[in-house]
């Protein structure tokens, strides 16, 4: 891996920026490998700026980047000096769809190239960035972004990213890059792109950017050997994620079916072979449940360079977590007081997704009113005119409906979108007064947090890279 030093320990890319700058900081100054998550990153720029930019962290950010009209032009527009009123909703931002005008596409890119520089910043470690492809349309300009910053490595799993190791090849070269848009309901043969033309944005010469190592997340070696095949050269190793991650999960091999629990159940055929992904001659990590104390050392007899663990390092002191809901998680934990359910609807992207339970839940988020205003998660459709619409199983249902979709798809169906703001403390505030409610999602290392915690009710980083090497 010539972009990558082999980190035994890779911090789990967990989005809304509960991998946030300063999470990954901690980890890559202790020689493993920090991850930002890239998910929605321009939602949480603009948030903090009408916050009023605590600490001047990213108005610093901003005074680096090498386009300097731009960077000022962001401020004008979202910065709010001692920030929002109490009651205040936070100002949107236009939704990603096809086609976004040009300041639209540089909101991406400046918020990607702040995240990126804040967590490289007082240190010589490494840092990557995680993205989902199943939301793909931010990505070529979340990317570019973070290579302006000199991101040294991109991970990116909920789907299959085919086509990000040709993306990040062009970027490096500020080419034109376009993505294949996945468009239900499309015409047989038909074909619909988006991308990114780097050069609209440069007046003179663009900076050199490196290429970063890319490490597709998946569940299974069939997807290991498509990659290591169809991209030689282009990705530099795999994280190999099980069942019990968090976040969204790859759904069961063959079909789902339910447990007594109703959660989804898997089986032999979901069980990655190692072996096959060893003969590839390319380093992989393992993920999920490999939060446990030796865990480390079991993946790396079975050949692994190490492994990735997100749930620790999500209610450490340095994640973006809210501080409120962190503590409240942490309590219930110490008293044996949490749960982990693999909800095989909650999101509308139709992947299996970790839910945390614990009783000192208070949000109610089910009763939540349908709203759909940020759209990250909606999915591209066919109209009859020919035209691409966009929609979400989350929106109203008979908005969702009168789009072609089918009311059933809609049935407990929760907006991630909103609520993985929330849960940083970044909660939209509706006319209504309503204020959006958390959904919290962990692996199922949840349960053993009390191993790192002792009896303590905080811990740090540091804690859990300790814990992960004893």
């Amino acid at each position: 891996m010539s972009a990558l030093a082999l980190p035994a320990i890779i911090q789990g890319g967990m989005g809304i920026a509960v991998s946030d700058w300063r999470l990954a900081r901690a980890v890559s100054t202790r020689g493993q490998l920090g991850v930002v998550s890239g998910t929605s990153i321009d939602a949480v720029f603009v948030r903090r700026l009408q916050d009023g930019d605590l600490g001047g962290h990213v108005r610093r950010a901003i005074a680096a980047f090498p386009l300097p009209r731009l960077a000022e032009q962001a401020l004008q527009r979202y910065f709010k000096p001692g920030g929002r009123a109490p009651d205040e909703p936070y100002e949107a931002i236009p939704m990603h769809q096809q086609v976004v005008s040009l300041a639209r596409e540089q909101l991406t890119i400046l918020a990607s190239f702040v995240e990126v520089h804040l967590a490289k910043q007082g240190h010589h470690g490494k840092v990557g960035m995680n993205l989902l492809s199943k939301i793909a349309l931010p990505n070529p300009a979340t990317l570019y972004g973070a290579m302006l910053a000199g991101v040294d490595a991109v991970l990116m799993g909920a789907g299959i990213p085919r086509d990000i190791p040709s993306l990040l090849d062009k970027l490096a070269r500020h080419e034109d890059a376009r993505m294949r848009l996945e468009v239900e309901g499309e015409a047989p043969g038909a074909a619909s792109w988006f991308g990114i033309s780097p050069r609209a944005h440069w007046s003179d010469a663009p900076p050199a950017v490196r290429r970063p190592a890319f490490l597709p997340i998946i569940a299974s070696h069939a997807l290991a050997t498509l990659f290591a095949r169809k991209c030689p050269g282009g990705v530099s190793g795999f994280v190999i994620e099980g069942s019990t991650a968090g976040g969204h999960n790859a759904p069961p091999r063959g079909g789902t079916t339910l447990d007594e629990r109703g959660e989804p159940i898997y089986g032999e055929r979901d069980v990655p072979d190692l072996e096959a992904i060893r003969a590839l001659g390319l380093p992989f990590w393992l993920a999920g449940g490999t939060g446990r104390r030796g865990a480390l050392r079991a993946a790396q007899g079975r050949g692994a360079a190490g492994i990735q663990v997100g749930t620790l390092f999500a209610y450490c002191d340095e994640s973006g977590l809210d501080a409120g809901l962190k503590r409240s998680v942490l309590e219930s934990a110490a008293r044996g007081a949490v749960a982990v359910r693999t909800d095989p609807v909650a999101s509308p992207t139709g992947y299996p997704f970790k839910v945390v339970r614990w009783d000192g839940d208070t949000s109610h988020g089910e009763s939540r009113p349908r709203v759909c205003d940020l759209g990250y998660l909606r999915t591209a459709y066919a109209m009859p005119d020919g035209r691409i619409g966009y929609r979400c199983a989350s929106e109203p249902v008979d908005a969702f409906v009168r789009k072609g979709g089918k009311a059933s798809e809609t049935l407990g169906r929760r907006c991630l979108c909103n609520a993985l703001l929330a849960n940083i403390g970044m909660p939209q505030r509706r006319e209504d007064g309503m204020v959006e409610p958390p959904l919290l999602t962990s692996g199922d290392d949840l349960a053993d947090l009390e191993a790192i915690l002792g009896g303590q009710t905080s811990y740090t980083a540091d804690d859990v890279i300790a814990h992960l090497t004893s």
